[in-house]
């Protein structure tokens, strides 16, 4: 009897497999970075809309768009009350600042023109 001859590529698929798990991680990551950039933008949306309601109403914008915040958004958010705009900034859950600088989500919303006195 004669030895078990070796395939050549026995471990091949292994070998793949640990080669392509980086980038399979990375566009995990990127996937994950979209996400959070996309829940950023919705939660601006909706605190800019509740900064309008609250200007239109005469009460603290600033104040009712950042408690229409998820309480985790609220660290995260640059609120700006210029006139009867509202501008709402939101910076996704990301662990380098620099992607979550780039992946801010900035909503407007205007309250109308100033009530006649």
């Amino acid at each position: 009897m004669s030895a078990p001859r070796f395939r050549a590529d026995s471990g091949q698929s292994s070998i793949e497999l640990i080669a392509l798990l980086p980038l399979v991680l990375l566009i995990g990551a990127a996937i994950m970075a979209l996400l959070a950039a996309r829940s950023a933008s919705g939660e601006a949306a909706a605190a800019a809309q509740a900064g309008a309601m609250a200007l239109i109403q005469d009460a603290d914008a600033t104040a009712a768009a950042r408690a229409a915040l998820p309480a985790p958004a609220r660290r995260r958010a640059e609120i700006r009350v210029r006139g009867r705009r509202i501008t709402v900034t939101v910076r996704p859950r990301a662990q380098p600042s620099f992607i979550a600088r780039a992946l801010a989500a900035t909503a407007a919303a205007d309250a109308g023109p100033e009530p006649s006195p």
